[in-house]
């Protein structure tokens, strides 16, 4: 079950993190887009960005970020992959540089699953990879469960299958927590909001230890000029709640878990960080439920493991898009 990283992948990793000189790179430190466009969806547009060659030997990656209401700048690392397959990122609706109706009734999970549709035939893809993290793997367990002509591989990453086990979860790493902050957290889950500022201490101890364990690098919070309005907090708190550790928006009862059954297990990997919000024992147990599936664990990092280790996730990602090219 488990997925191990050779040196050769890793050192793969390393050499495409390295291959463009911060002097060299397009928007704030990241490659260009080779190719920019807004694809009509339900509601409006959506914004789609393309490093390398769709037409090219490798079926190309698609990212879907987290959220809901987060944008591609997360996965900014993994263009470093675009040397070898085409880099597919966008924003969803009501995030990023998508268009922003801010109509309730677009958030519906059904209408971002189809929103991967509507990207795949702008770009005439015929089979592509979908990386879904966080919110994003909860949209790419729904559209792996669809069995899709033309997916060559599906990567839950720290995927949001049900909120029951996501707050279980959340429960569980807040009682690693110092007894203070516990406290607070408690007493702060009860509050009407404005929240006061000892709240957002106490959120920002257990992001600190779960979501992200590294600072954002200079390149990704330059990017955010360039990415338009960014992070959408009316469509998180909307959808899921004030904080990751408290659900109370449209989400709170959702359960992906039946569509666990549905996926082809063979070609379905589960990640997660080592110390991530989504328990690696949470996913490898989700991963046992999935006949053929494969779990690996990115070292030393948190929820948000494509910036606390990129090197490490895209050893695993390049390992295991060149076993299910073909």
């Amino acid at each position: 079950m488990a997925l191990t990283v050779n040196r050769r992948t890793m050192l793969g990793a390393m050499v495409a993190l390295a291959a463009c000189p911060a002097g060299a790179r397009g928007p704030a430190h990241y490659p260009a887009p080779d190719r920019e466009l807004m694809v009509p969806v339900e509601g409006g547009r959506i914004y789609v960005r393309v490093n390398g060659d769709l037409a090219g030997a490798l079926p190309p990656l698609v990212i879907l970020h987290g959220g809901p209401g987060g944008t591609h700048g997360a996965y900014l690392d993994a263009l470093a992959l675009a040397g070898e397959r085409a880099v597919i990122l966008y924003d969803q609706f009501d995030s990023g540089r998508s268009d922003w109706p801010q109509n309730p009734a677009n958030w519906r999970v059904a209408r971002f699953v189809d929103e991967l549709d509507a990207i795949r035939r702008a770009l005439d893809v015929e089979r592509w990879h979908v990386v879904g993290h966080s919110w994003g793997g909860t949209i790419a367990l729904e559209y792996g469960a669809r069995r899709p002509q033309g997916l060559a591989s599906l990567v839950l990453a720290s995927p949001l299958v049900s909120t029951r086990s996501w707050i279980a979860d959340a429960n569980a790493l807040r009682g690693e927590l110092p007894l203070p902050v516990r406290q607070e957290l408690a007493r702060c889950d009860t509050l009407p909001a404005p929240l006061p500022a000892s709240c957002d201490s106490a959120t920002g101890a257990f992001y600190a230890a779960f979501n992200g364990r590294e600072p954002e690098s200079e390149g990704r919070i330059a990017y955010r000029a360039y990415e338009g309005r960014g992070f959408d907090a009316k469509l998180y708190e909307a959808m899921w709640g004030r904080s990751e550790f408290v659900a109370t928006g449209t989400l709170k009862d959702y359960d992906g878990e039946p569509l666990l059954a549905k996926l082809d297990g063979p070609r379905t990997l589960f990640v997660g960080g080592q110390y991530d919000e989504a328990r690696p024992a949470t996913l490898q147990g989700f991963a046992a439920r999935v006949p053929g599936a494969e779990f690996a664990v990115v070292p030393g990092a948190a929820h948000g493991f494509f910036g606390d280790r990129p090197v490490e996730t895209l050893g695993i990602l390049r390992g295991w898009l060149g076993r299910h090219d073909l």
